[in-house]
């Protein structure tokens, strides 16, 4: 079972301090159009009423849309097919690309969060599904990630 697709628009924007404008035309630069009800629904909570769970489809436009929001488009490279699968592991891979990140920077991140990870056990979550030494992203994993990443790109400022 993966992280719930709506837990990390909302992480993310969060994180990011964006609003639902922001949000739509980041899923839009992935390739894909969300109304503003549809957008509503995907950030409210799961108890909340007219809540709606976030597809596949848009996640993975989503996640695109932040590599392309953050990075810019790579115009040497062929455009990539939209992932039709989504787990906790491609999250975790599309978030490491779009916030350039490098290995000890997940593991900082991690440390940060309070959760420890080595170096092999790290890169068993980035290696393909058939990999032998490859391990699925579990969800304490993917919201300890979040969680970090949080707290490196909106720090949290001492009260007076």
């Amino acid at each position: 079972m993966a992280v719930i697709n709506n837990d990390v628009l909302r992480s993310v924007r969060f994180m990011l301090k964006i609003d639902d404008a922001k949000l739509a035309s980041i899923i839009k630069l992935g390739g894909a159009e969300v109304t503003p009800a549809q957008l509503t629904s995907f950030l409210k909570r799961e108890d909340e009423a007219g809540y709606v769970l976030c597809d596949n489809e848009v996640m993975a436009h989503f996640l695109d849309g932040l590599i392309l929001h953050r990075r810019g488009p790579n115009d040497s490279a062929p455009p990539r097919p939209v992932e039709k699968s989504i787990t906790n592991n491609t999250v975790l891979k599309k978030l490491r690309v779009a916030f350039e990140l490098k290995e000890d920077d997940i593991i900082g991140l991690m440390q940060s969060s309070g959760f420890e990870v080595s170096k092999p056990e790290l890169s068993a979550l980035f290696r393909n599904a058939a990999h032998k030494n490859f391990r699925p992203c579990g969800d304490q994993f993917l919201r300890n990630f979040l969680k970090g990443l949080t707290a490196k790109i909106r720090p949290v400022s001492p009260s007076p």
